[in-house]
């Protein structure tokens, strides 16, 4: 395992992490926790958007997109 993190848009697609830390604010924050992005969840990237942004990844059962400045601000650990 990899004791380094990376924000959640620097995960190449197919690959799969751990949510370690979230560092967004405000309603971005509640909307992040809303939907499924908690400490130690896994998330795997599915699939860029035709122009890059955004991006579709897999969150507990659900596929959900977020754009690159959401996902920056997501820390999470490779698997």
């Amino acid at each position: 395992m990899n004791d380094e993190y990376i924000s959640l848009n620097s995960l190449p697609i197919g690959k799969k992490a751990r949510v370690k830390l979230l560092t967004s604010e405000g309603m971005t924050r509640r909307r992040m926790l809303d939907l499924g992005l908690i400490s130690d969840t896994v998330v795997e990237a599915l699939q860029k958007s035709p122009l890059g942004d955004p991006v579709a990844y897999h969150v507990r059962g659900a596929v959900i997109a977020l754009r690159s400045e959401e996902a920056s601000k997501i820390l999470v650990e490779t698997l």
